[in-house]
């Protein structure tokens, strides 16, 4: 046993420990700073990150007799640090935690970052990261929150960055007051990925689902139902729409999916090529249950298969940020859509047949979630087990 002395978050503290006590475990079992969170102990995860003489070192590896006489700074102690308090603000605002283990560590190797590399690119902030593991988020809001602190320095400086600013990345995320650069201001044409390399599927992080469903009617009469925004929303179950003015609407849309929850509220903004019957729904919304950000498109295009059917490719990219993050790449989520997609169209085609009382069309909005839900586990599963059993 040996008695070391160091200073941690300003105050100078003592203490016995034995020449292979860690450093992480000094700082939890002697000093009660729990904050500092220990993972895998062999300095992998980097939840266990802390400054040790203003610099992050693994405290899970790093001896505590060999920081004696050291300036150390906990989770614990960052109440006067300027950057830290922007940080914070940045990961509560991009929603950039979630169970927080990992957050103390990652806030120390963020800190890092945004003093060490104020010109650092989003490649270069997840290079950095790679050694701090995050198993909640998808690490979508912590590369954002830092983006943002670096931004609001440069901004402040007066310091540009080749690249694009980040403004233009994060104000899809508004929640419920979305900005026209998240809807799409300027008029754009839908197209499909093959033709279209700017289109948000291309982006790091965002997920693309396509599907497709035919509707017995002629493709003009298909086109000028698809352009009724009141209309259409009645096809998609747990859809409401508040506001609408001209090619912007608001509202929101319920969602269940098993434990699944969701209430998402925000606007959106409809855009259409008549020449090529193309269409596109941008959109971004905030769910008022988990506080999980969304912002995507949603293309559709139109194909006349004969003079009385059409055929509407749909093209879903997103991004997701937030607790409900972790089910949008489930492949499970994804064949709930497609199920959705195709029930979808068959909620277009009702509402469209002139040989049906109002009443009667109005029915499709009424879709079962949870039948919908084990439909898909039910397809699932014979897809698993049917090929084998014939």
């Amino acid at each position: 046993m040996q008695t070391i002395a160091f200073t941690v978050n300003g105050r100078q503290v003592s203490g016995a420990c034995t020449d292979r006590t860690h450093l992480g475990d000094f700082l939890r079992d002697t000093h009660r700073l729990t904050g500092t969170h220990l993972g895998c102990e062999h300095g992998v995860c980097g939840a266990c990150t802390v400054l040790v003489d203003d610099k992050p070192v693994r405290s899970c590896i790093t001896f505590a007799a060999g920081c004696a006489g050291a300036d150390i700074v906990t989770v614990e102690g960052y109440e006067d640090d300027a950057v830290m308090a922007d940080l914070r603000a940045a990961f509560n605002r991009h929603h950039a935690l979630q169970c927080g283990f990992c957050t103390p560590g990652m806030l120390a190797t963020a800190r890092d970052i945004v003093l060490r590399l104020p010109d650092a690119d989003e490649a270069t902030i997840r290079h950095e990261l790679s050694g701090n593991l995050c198993r909640c988020t998808g690490y979508m809001g912590i590369v954002a929150a830092i983006r943002s602190v670096l931004d609001a320095r440069r901004a402040a400086s007066g310091a540009t960055v080749p690249g694009a600013p980040l403004a233009a990345a994060t104000k899809k995320f508004t929640g419920f007051t979305v900005s026209d650069e998240a809807l799409g201001a300027a008029p754009v044409q839908a197209a499909t990925a093959a033709n279209e390399a700017g289109r948000a599927a291309d982006r790091k992080g965002w997920s693309r689902i396509e599907g497709s469903f035919a509707v017995p009617y002629p493709v003009d009469a298909v086109w000028a139902f698809m352009a009724d925004l009141p209309a259409v929303a009645g096809c998609l179950p747990g859809a409401v729409l508040t506001e609408i003015e001209g090619e912007k609407v608001k509202g929101h849309i319920a969602i269940k999916f098993g434990p699944m929850s969701a209430r998402f509220e925000g606007a959106a903004r409809l855009q259409r090529d008549d020449s090529r019957m193309r269409g596109v729904l941008k959109g971004a919304g905030q769910d008022s249950l988990s506080n999980s950000k969304a912002a995507g498109d949603i293309a559709y295009q139109l194909t006349a298969r004969s003079a009385s059917e059409t055929e509407v490719e749909v093209d879903l990219q997103y991004s997701l940020q937030g607790p409900l993050a972790q089910f949008s790449r489930s492949g499970l989520v994804r064949d709930f859509v497609r199920r959705m997609i195709a029930d979808f169209g068959k909620s277009v085609a009702r509402r469209m047949d002139p040989t049906l009382s109002e009443a009667e069309r109005m029915k499709t909005a009424q879709l079962n979630p949870v039948a919908l839900f084990f439909g898909v586990l039910w397809e699932r599963v014979k897809r698993v087990f049917g090929a084998g059993g014939r």
